[in-house]
């Protein structure tokens, strides 16, 4: 019993952990392409450094999944996750060339994709199902809530401090991040599981791992959808191309984050009493809402509104599809379905980027917006029909 009431306790532990990091994060990222342009760098090579990061964070979180089955304890994984990212990005301050942002970049989002997956099933280990969406719902809105503030310090300080001071400063609630998880959190694995795991590597064979039908449903369904989900600042691109300033871009994550913030815990609680595919068919149809109206721009104040309303879209997908990830997989298999379920979903979502860029290009704003409407649409309805969850064992 005082084991799986220390198991409990990850739930707030990582809530606690992901907001001090994301804290950390948000500092740095919203001043890096501005800082970038001060050691003679422009928009071309951010995308270069951001497209790299992106694409090893992708294949790490895949190879995170793999290892999460298979090693007996997962919280050091998850502890040299945090812990990397977070030595890496006071350093940022030190740089006086382009490649060395990517080295730090490439560590970071390295760093990101190795901690996901352990994490994610530690959390699932750490609480009866009937509260596995409001795990994810609270995680997730700790989450954002420290993307809301970490812009808002790094615009307390950049007067003051500059650019490489805010990254210096990254580094405080970096260093709670680590403490936290180190101190707080506790192993779920089960000794036994560990040992059992390596007696079968030993002899050339690997634990059961089959994942269900319904599991590669929904991932199909969930990259279709990502085909369409190009990254968050073309909507920022279309909004200054209607007139808002570009200057109002942070106020719009502001706005986003808000809303992201506000309902990501309540709609994980209410995913436990109702089916998660429901939830997000109805994230799916936001989103789908929130393109159409972006498509046709009809005022500023309707994509302000929208932008909002985007944040809505977040909520109710992002930690209720990590519940619908755990519903579909196997108990000794969660780790190589979040692993594959990342994996493919990052893999999606920058081709889309790269295809949305290109579209823009050639035939303006509103036919990219459109397809990702129509193909969020075909997700709407396909994940309604997605299959009942298997039932699960661990043999």
């Amino acid at each position: 019993m005082r084991r799986d009431r220390d198991k409990s306790r990850n739930v707030y532990a990582f809530g606690l952990t992901s907001f001090f990091n994301d804290t950390a994060s948000e500092m740095a990222y919203w001043v890096l392409p501005a800082f970038l342009t001060t050691i003679g760098a422009g928009p071309a090579t951010l995308g270069l450094i951001e497209g790299i990061a992106e694409s090893v964070a992708s294949f790490a979180k895949l190879f995170s999944g793999y290892l999460t089955d298979r090693v007996p304890r997962r919280k050091p994984l998850v502890i040299f996750g945090y812990s990397l990212a977070n030595v890496l990005k006071p350093l940022l301050a030190l740089a006086t060339s382009w490649w060395q942002v990517l080295i730090i970049r490439f560590g970071d989002r390295f760093s990101k994709g190795v901690r996901g997956a352990p994490r994610d099933v530690m959390l699932a280990e750490s609480v009866e199902p009937s509260r596995l969406g409001s795990a994810y719902g609270l995680l997730q809105a700790m989450d954002s809530a420290g993307a809301i503030v970490g812009p808002l310090i790094a615009l307390l300080l950049l007067g003051r401090y500059g650019l490489r001071g805010v990254f210096w400063a990254a580094a405080v609630p970096g260093l709670a991040a680590i403490v936290v998880v180190v101190l707080l959190t506790r192993e779920t694995s089960d000794p036994d599981r560990g040992r059992s795991a390596i007696a079968a590597k030993d002899i050339g064979k690997s634990p059961p791992a089959a994942l269900s039908t319904s599991y590669y449903y929904v991932l199909f369904v969930v990259a279709l959808f990502s085909l369409g989900n190009s990254s968050d600042m073309f909507l920022v691109l279309r909004a200054q191309s209607i007139g808002i300033p570009i200057a109002h871009a942070p106020l719009l994550g502001l706005v986003f984050n808000v809303t992201y913030t506000a309902f990501s815990w309540p709609a994980g609680k209410l995913s436990d009493r109702m089916p998660r595919r429901t939830l997000v068919a109805a994230g799916y149809a936001v989103f789908t809402a929130v393109y159409l109206v972006f498509a046709y721009a009809p005022s500023r104040a309707a994509i302000w509104g929208m932008m909002a309303l985007y944040g809505l879209y977040y909520a109710l997908t992002t930690p209720v599809l990590k519940g619908l990830v755990v519903d579909n997989a196997p108990p000794n298999a969660r780790g190589k379905a979040f692993g594959i379920f990342y994996f493919v979903t990052s893999v999606a979502a920058l081709l889309s980027s790269v295809i949305t860029g290109e579209l823009w290009k050639y035939f303006g704003p509103r036919l990219p917006l459109l397809i990702s409407a129509a193909l969020a649409g075909a997700a709407t309805i396909l994940i309604v029909f997605s299959p009942r969850k298997p039932a699960m064992t661990d043999s």
